[in-house]
């Protein structure tokens, strides 16, 4: 009888590799019940089959997009990685509609977008590096420019620029910076403030008919950087004449013309360009310089909008220093996040 009760309990129980491989079996047996045997997989799924390819075809071939009707080019460039969220809706119509032709289109866009963004999901950040810089679009209506410009200190940077300051919020943010940074330079509605002296500081001329953006020599410890500060203008998607542009992407040519006839070899530059890595109407700049957050950042690093980050509009861009590490800093007063990166100016030991 005890010998009976015994084996009962031993039987119930199972050892525990064969319970979790019975386990896998049987739900291996309910996912393919519906497809075994089936010919009208390959059938089934069509539509979401050449949704996937067109997709594939948009990302991978996004640089061929014309920009002659209402840049539709740059605007889709723009948003680019945001076209990864289609592809797990495929997957899931793909699997609901118990299509294998969907399932293997829906390949495509995945190994195009990994391809394309796969590099910026790792952390690739760095514990070196010798000057930090920040940037910030402080916005011209924010109601706090003091706590922003507290908030931009505190993250130790050596040099912070900032964009679109107001003629009567600039001397809150001179006497909230004062004890941090001893140099500083406004120039229009962009400034620049060091814990290095600076020299040659100048506008800029980005072809807009007022100072949106302004240079100066900072002499680090390991040497002068050339530091540009620049904030381009708007860009605006309008339903009559979709995704306006002409102005912020003549201004981008001027100044990347502005940074190729620089004479110092060390250059880097903070700002709101008003579009991202992707885009297209950046290239005079992007052409000749690294972004520190596709180099050593950790993810994305989207900056605008504050409330819910879509695009990464806001940039340092290097030449000549190494970058190290890039990350976004909280939110403050204004619709941008402001963003930092810390680069290796002396760069003979590398």
């Amino acid at each position: 009888m005890a010998q009976q009760a015994y084996m009962t309990e031993t039987d119930s129980g199972g050892s525990g590799p064969e319970r979790r491989e019975s386990r896998l079996r049987r739900l291996r047996e309910r996912l393919t019940a519906g497809w075994r045997g089936d010919r009208r997989v390959w059938r089934r799924g069509l539509v979401t089959a050449a949704v996937a390819v067109v997709l594939a075809v948009v990302m991978a071939g996004h640089a061929r997009i014309p920009n002659r009707i209402g840049n539709l080019g740059s605007l889709t460039e723009t948003f680019l990685p945001w076209f990864g969220l289609l592809i797990p809706v495929l997957l899931v119509i793909a699997l609901v509609r118990r299509s294998a032709t969907a399932l293997i289109a829906v390949l495509l866009p995945a190994i195009v977008w990994f391809n394309l963004f796969g590099g910026l999901l790792t952390d690739k950040t760095g514990a070196g590096g010798d000057l930090t810089v920040a940037t910030h679009n402080v916005n011209a209506d924010n109601a706090d420019p003091a706590g922003t410009a507290r908030a931009v200190a505190a993250s130790g940077a050596d040099v912070v620029a900032l964009e679109e300051l107001k003629a009567s919020a600039v001397p809150t943010y001179e006497k909230a910076l004062a004890s941090t940074y001893r140099h500083h330079a406004v120039v229009g509605t962009v400034g620049l403030w060091s814990k290095y002296p600076m020299s040659d500081v100048r506008a800029v001329d980005i072809r807009l008919g007022w100072k949106r953006a302004m240079r100066a020599t900072v002499a680090t410890d390991s040497g002068p950087v050339a530091v540009y500060v620049a904030h381009l203008p708007s860009v605006r998607v309008k339903l009559e004449a979709g995704f306006t542009a002409r102005q912020r992407d003549k201004s981008a040519d001027a100044l990347g013309e502005a940074i190729a006839d620089e004479r110092l070899p060390r250059k880097i530059l903070l700002g709101d360009l008003n579009g991202t890595m992707n885009d297209r109407a950046l290239k005079a700049i992007t052409s000749q310089m690294r972004s520190t957050q596709g180099a050593v950042g950790d993810g994305f690093g989207f900056s605008w909008p504050a409330s819910f980050p879509m695009a990464r509009i806001d940039q340092i861009l290097v030449t000549g220093v190494e970058p190290e590490t890039s990350w976004t800093l909280p939110e403050t007063g204004s619709d941008h996040l402001p963003i930092a990166a810390r680069v290796k100016v002396d760069t003979s030991a590398s």
